[in-house]
């Protein structure tokens, strides 16, 4: 029998390409395989899987260094804004308002890059009696929507090709924007009713405040030797300026200033002195440079490192990834089970998550490692879904390790919040994930994202700076007159579901609306269309100028 080439159907132009499906993507004719295996020689054989394995080392490297420059972008950001996470979670005060509790949760987890530090900080404050429990519920639904910020970082590395980044942009914002919605469900409901509050202290009655647990590190044994040879970040000084510089009973001018003049770098013990603690022989160290000034370089190189091995894992990915494999390896991630177990394919996908996650003890690690795979379509979108899903419950241990260590008359109260994070994730997925129709909710408004992005590459830096930083602070600025933050809050919420309530009638039953109000043409182009921005952007910026075949690809898909 004749062996059976892999052909590249040609696209009519009328067609309308579906991005979004990975499985029956059609093969370039450069991607398509040479000689089968068992039409090799002997020498091509040994040829093959040398050129293998030595792109299967250049992956694992690259893999490795990748996730070290995300410990390095967290260590930059919390050089530069540390200190400032500490004030903000001092402001006792403001901690009241869920919704600045929540703003402040997005913040500071931006701030540090870490979910996981962000979250042993409030554990650690409720352990000390600075904050009660349902203020520090508010910020862990905010923590929870801070730590999507690293993967989205990292889907702008594959922004060069519309296509990928497509894909890669709307695989990073899933996680977004389950996450929000989550938020919009529960965070009333926790004001109103206290679900979280009442459920996690019924799991948790009966608890002693005595016992000690030690914290898991997995991956951090295989970075820890490269990235501390490097910098070294003293995390209690973020947690002494929220203990000792707020308002309430455990604030200590003596320790409130002397946290302030510490630095966020771990200080080195004197040589002459009998030593305490191990000496410091990081990288930093021995620069004599201070905070904001390691910070900065420290950013810069990481970032560096980052999309350097970004594009070098991709592009070795894309050449091992070809022909016969790629549609092999997308056929098995992508298919379901066979009947009648397919429905349980997302669920086991949910737990691979939660698994990996549970072993890196990071999300972010996790997201950002396949959110590359999501570009360049071996992993679909609906796939990325149940991995984060399952991420968001993983990340939940590290917590909970937290919450389990602490020592003091407040341990019941801090594994309380910690339970609380993880059922608001699982009430989260039990919403929105069981019945198919709600999972197109977070799905459609992820790939709208993408769709958006593809075609203004600008967009998606000028989402991270709305969703992580104008808003938040916003929100924040206006927390010092409740009535108005309370009313700019109503006018939003009622235009959102006004705007989103006209546009689905109007492309379901345009008919039972006025010929003015059947399109959105009665309003200035700026206000219907991102044209007007793009043109004065794309003349600014030569960057995010649209090629000649990006804009044949947008024509095809009926963007353009």
């Amino acid at each position: 029998m004749e062996h059976l080439h892999l052909k590249a159907a040609p696209v009519a132009k009328d067609t309308v390409v579906d991005e979004w499906d990975v499985v029956g993507e059609v093969i370039p004719e450069s991607e398509i395989e040479g000689k089968p295996w068992k039409d090799m020689t002997c020498n091509d054989r040994v040829k093959k899987v040398l050129w293998i394995l030595l792109r299967l080392f250049i992956i694992i490297a690259s893999l490795y260094f990748f996730i070290c420059s995300l410990s390095l972008l967290s260590s930059g950001f919390q050089l530069l804004g540390g200190k400032s996470a500490g004030e903000i979670f001092a402001k006792g005060s403001l901690l009241n308002n869920p919704i600045i509790g929540l703003m402040i949760g997005v913040l500071v987890t931006v701030l540090v890059q870490s979910s996981s530090t962000s979250t042993s900080i409030i554990v650690a404050m409720v352990s000390a009696g600075i904050v009660t429990l349902k203020p520090a519920i508010c910020m862990i639904m905010g923590a929870n929507i801070g730590t999507t910020v690293t993967n989205t970082i990292v889907s702008l590395g594959q922004s060069m090709d519309r296509k990928m980044f497509r894909r890669a942009f709307a695989g990073a914002t899933v996680h977004d924007c389950f996450n929000w919605l989550c938020v919009c469900i529960f965070l009333p409901l926790e004001v109103i009713a206290s679900p979280l509050e009442r459920l996690s202290s019924i799991i948790t009655a009966g608890i002693s405040d005595g016992g000690e647990v030690s914290k898991l590190d997995f991956l951090k044994v295989l970075t820890k030797p490269l990235t501390k040879k490097i910098i070294s970040i003293d995390k209690d000084t973020i947690k002494d300026i929220a203990k000792y510089c707020t308002s309430g009973p455990t604030y200590n001018e003596v320790n409130c200033g002397a946290a302030r003049n510490a630095s966020m770098m771990k200080v080195c013990d004197d040589p002459s002195t009998p030593a305490i603690r191990e000496p410091c022989n990081f990288l930093f160290s021995k620069a004599g440079l201070n905070d904001t000034a390691s910070g900065v370089i420290l950013l810069l190189v990481s970032l560096l490192v980052l999309c350097t091995c970004l594009t070098i894992l991709v592009k070795t990915l894309q050449s091992l990834l070809m022909g016969r494999m790629a549609q092999t390896l997308k056929r098995h991630i992508n298919t379901d089970l066979p009947r009648p177990c397919g429905w349980l394919t997302g669920y086991i996908f949910i737990v691979v998550g939660m698994g990996m996650t549970i072993l890196v003890q990071s999300s972010s690690v996790f997201t950002s490692t396949i959110t590359p795979l999501v570009g360049m379509g071996v992993i679909s979108i609906d796939r990325m879904f149940p991995l984060t899903l399952g991420s968001n419950i993983g990340t939940t241990a590290t917590a909970i390790l937290a919450a389990l260590a602490a020592t003091g008359d407040n341990r019941a109260l801090t594994i309380q919040v910690a339970m609380s994070h993880l059922f608001f994730n699982i009430f989260g997925i039990m919403v929105f994930y069981p019945v198919p129709w709600m999972r197109q909710v977070p799905l459609s408004m992820a790939k709208c994202l993408g769709n958006t992005t593809a075609t203004y590459r600008w967009f998606a830096v000028i989402y991270l700076i709305l969703m992580f930083l104008v808003l938040p602070l916003s929100l924040i600025a206006l927390s010092f007159n409740v009535i108005l933050l309370y009313v700019v809050l109503g006018v939003a919420l009622v235009t959102v579901v006004t705007i989103v309530v006209i546009t689905t009638i109007q492309r379901h039953h345009p008919e039972w609306l006025p010929v003015w109000l059947q399109n959105w043409k009665f309003l200035p182009r700026p206000c219907r269309s991102l044209d007007p921005y793009d043109r004065v952007i794309t003349g600014r910026f030569g960057c995010f100028e649209k090629k000649d075949s990006d804009v044949t690809q947008l024509e095809l898909r009926g963007v353009v």
